[in-house]
């Protein structure tokens, strides 16, 4: 009786450590997996701004805005979530908040040059194209911030995006020697949709291995520095 009392209080007592050991993981998956979008969010809070919040002529002033790409549609229009982060971006010109529109998007192939489109956009807008660059490289948001100060030179900008993808930006960028202040594009639907959220989620752990390692984009090349 005694050797079996012993036997069940030892398997009680692995049974503990192991339920300890379980949560320990969890906790620390956890931790992986939320803690860079956690960060984000929360680091660039009090940075980002709603213009149907924040009157325009608080926006802090910056020469250059960093306006990123979202793909365009078979007929060569902009996409919606592209058409309002081009149209926020403008506000900002005539607004006299920036100076310069640098249009960051894919030009990999013929058929699909993102930068184009966003320029010519703004130019129906209203922006004289001779305010306006363009980053044929910026094959996503890691490349586009790194090309804006590799290649553009640029040390501080306003970063134009939707909601739920400009903390990353805001980190990257910052992480990547450009200090910034984002301002929020008008997203076609909700703008913290849990597929969004879901795709943020993936997209800000895969920023936190890059930031560490900080490889070099996709294209770089000679610098074109934004005066």
């Amino acid at each position: 009786m005694q050797l079996l009392k012993r036997l069940l209080n030892r398997l009680a007592g692995c049974l503990k450590r192991h339920r300890l050991a379980a949560g320990l993981s969890v906790i620390i998956i956890l931790a992986i997996l939320f803690g860079p979008i956690t960060y984000t969010f929360f680091s660039t809070r009090g940075d980002r701004h709603d213009l149907d919040r924040t009157p325009i002529s608080k926006i802090a002033f910056h020469h250059v805005a960093l306006v990123f790409g979202a793909g365009i549609l078979p007929d060569g229009r902009p996409t919606p979530y592209l058409q309002y982060r081009v149209e926020t971006a403008v506000k900002l010109y005539k607004a006299h908040r920036v100076d310069i529109l640098l249009m960051s998007g894919d030009n990999s192939v013929n058929y699909h040059n993102e930068p184009l489109v966003m320029k010519n956009y703004a130019v129906k807008l209203g922006v004289p194209a001779k305010a306006i660059v363009v980053d044929d490289a910026g094959f996503n948001t890691y490349d586009s911030c790194y090309r804006a100060h590799a290649i553009f030179g640029l040390h501080d900008a306003t970063l134009v995006s939707q909601g739920y993808h400009l903390p990353r930006a805001m980190v990257t960028c910052r992480a990547l020697g450009v200090t910034n202040t984002g301002v929020i594009a008008v997203h076609p639907t909700q703008d913290y949709a849990l597929n969004y959220l879901a795709r943020e989620l993936v997209s800000t752990d895969k920023m936190a291995i890059q930031l560490v390692f900080k490889p070099n984009p996709t294209l770089l090349g000679k610098p074109l520095t934004i005066h």
